[in-house]
């Protein structure tokens, strides 16, 4: 199966939940063990990654990679974040590359040729109209096709100087925006029905998502800001369909951060979070 957005939710069926863990590897938070007689940061980065990838596959469907943690290592930054893509596809991983990319077609269509082969989505930034979106959901030269996810209501604090403003007919930006990717996803809807042009909106948003979720019914939501940044299970359910599926919910420092208020190992923390917090969302979310 290729399309995008039913080969992301066979997976979460598979597992249960519809959660993601977000890897924002940060050298000085990464555990002792790992950073020990490494010759690089990228190195003791590396040992960490694989040891939350290995911790979390087969516990939640999908991961999100913070491209910004790899590319301020310049180079073997970048190729470590390709290793890892390519070792969370081998663990049935859905992988999310969060490199919120955003420029006119040409530009956008190179951006999504660097993608092709390194994960599954996107994230993208939706500033410059459809023709920014596009190139993100077209067939890429091996067949396979990636989704997007645009930037439509950010978890963010600063994101409401922008997307709560309101226009002239009544409608926020955040809502403008809405209505451009469901209309521009509808081009691309896979045998599920859903499209695979998805939205970012916010676990701290919550008073937005109901009128967010009526505008973009075919859409997956990615869910960030549950956990660290103050999102709870009440605030991301109204992202979610009345099936219990279209969306996925994202945690990162609350799951791959775990084992820092504790002794033992640190990677059994991590899967611990991991299966909790796919525990978590798959009860409620099942039982809303």
């Amino acid at each position: 199966m290729h399309h995008p957005a039913d080969r992301l939710l066979d997976r979460v069926k598979a597992v249960g939940s519809p959660t993601c863990v977000g890897l924002d590897p940060v050298l000085e938070r990464i555990p002792e063990p790992c950073r020990a007689g490494a010759a690089s940061p990228v190195e003791g980065i590396e040992r960490f990654c694989r040891g939350v990838i290995e911790a979390i596959a087969g516990r939640v469907p999908a991961c999100k990679f913070q491209s910004a943690c790899f590319e301020r290592h310049g180079p073997d930054g970048v190729a470590l974040l390709d290793r890892l893509c390519a070792l969370a596809m081998e663990r049935d991983l859905q992988v999310i590359l969060d490199f919120k990319r955003g420029d006119i077609g040409i530009s956008a269509a190179h951006y999504a040729a660097s993608a092709a082969g390194r994960c599954d989505w996107l994230t993208a930034n939706p500033y410059l109209g459809v023709d920014g979106l596009e190139p993100f959901i077209q067939p890429t030269a091996s067949g396979q096709p990636l989704g997007a996810f645009a930037l439509v209501r950010t978890s963010n604090p600063g994101g409401d100087a922008i997307q709560a403003l309101r226009l002239e007919d009544g409608r926020t930006v955040a809502q403008s925006v809405a209505d451009l990717v469901a209309q521009a996803g509808e081009t691309s809807l896979g045998g599920s029905g859903y499209s695979a042009l998805g939205a970012v909106v916010g676990a701290t948003k919550a008073g937005d998502a109901v009128e967010l979720r009526r505008r973009m019914p075919r859409q997956i939501f990615l869910v960030p800001g549950f956990g660290a940044q103050g999102g709870g299970i009440e605030d991301v359910l109204a992202c979610f369909n009345p099936d219990g599926l279209g969306a996925l919910v994202t945690a990162s420092r609350s799951v791959i951060y775990a084992f820092e208020d504790g002794v033992g190992d640190w990677q059994v923390a991590v899967e611990a979070a991991a299966t909790e917090f796919s525990r978590l969302l798959a009860t409620e979310v099942g039982a809303s």
